[in-house]
């Protein structure tokens, strides 16, 4: 398990871009589970939208690429940890129902490949034990 201390010791992200609170389960190299509970006091709850909070597709994506980059960083050598990890693609996204104030999204990855570069995952992102957001991601990682 990893809180946010150790996360950001991983991930180069920070408030209020950081959208991972603690990892729970890590399978290394193959699966990894982390949690972002969803507060009213989000920065884009302002915006989006007035009177009807909603969390934004884009971010519950960029949570899921911000847990398997640490799937990732944590099967990686000393070389690659020196690197910063960059979406290389997004596929398949299916949004199934909102995410709004209170709720805690529990981000399921699974890495299904790794090959020249370039990281393969399949994510699942539940509330309360139901699908809210699923895709394939793609991430490879580059020099600072």
């Amino acid at each position: 398990m990893l809180d946010v201390n150790e996360i950001m010791k991983i991930l180069p992200h920070r408030y209020p871009f950081l959208l991972v609170d603690r990892i729970v389960e890590v399978e290394e190299g193959k699966k990894i589970v982390g949690i972002k509970n969803v507060s009213v006091n989000e920065p884009f709850f302002q915006g989006h939208f007035p009177g009807h909070p909603v969390m934004p597709g884009v971010l519950i994506i960029e949570a899921m690429a911000q847990v398997g980059g640490i799937l990732a960083y944590l099967a990686s050598d000393d070389e690659i940890r020196k690197k910063i990890s960059y979406f290389a693609a997004i596929d398949k996204v299916k949004f199934r129902r909102p995410v709004v104030p209170g709720d805690q999204l529990r981000i399921e990855m699974e890495m299904t490949a790794c090959r020249r570069g370039i990281w393969c995952f399949v994510g699942k992102v539940y509330v309360d034990g139901k699908v809210v957001t699923e895709a394939e991601l793609k991430a490879t990682f580059a020099d600072k």
